[in-house]
């Protein structure tokens, strides 16, 4: 039997893209265009609950995702990653965008995202507004 040989991945195609080339293409929009783009592709990938959450965040490799304090209409979560806390300057706003949609579609009520940044993780508070129900 031949030994198991586990082969280390790397991301640099994809930090490359999701660091540099946008950077390059959004300049100074970045962020806000990354919210919207974010909330464009929930629209394309809409789930149901957030264990479909989480395990949209794996595949699409954004990063380990956890539910960490919930009320009703307001939901706060981790989200970590092996390059976090290194000099990988990424911008999480395409993740935000994309929860604050999901929720949208689930309530059929507005909904945003804020993010806050911490040394090994992001945190990202949603906040759905029930009193502003979509058309």
């Amino acid at each position: 039997m031949e030994p198991k040989v586990e082969l280390e991945t790397s991301n640099f195609g994809y930090d490359l893209i999701r660091n540099d080339v946008l950077h390059e293409l959004l300049g100074t929009e970045k962020e806000t265009l990354l919210y919207w783009i974010g909330k464009s592709t929930a629209r394309s990938y809409p789930l149901e609950n957030t264990d479909d959450l989480i395990s949209f965040f794996e595949r699409a490799e954004w990063g380990t995702l956890s539910l960490v304090k919930e009320k009703p209409y307001e939901k706060t979560f981790e989200l970590t990653g092996p390059w976090m806390g290194k000099k990988d300057q990424r911008c999480y706003q395409l993740e935000a965008g994309f929860l604050a949609q999901q929720f949208e579609t689930q309530t059929q009520a507005t909904a945003v995202a804020v993010l806050s940044e911490k040394r090994q993780l992001v945190q990202i508070q949603v906040t759905i507004d029930r009193h502003d129900p979509l058309d």
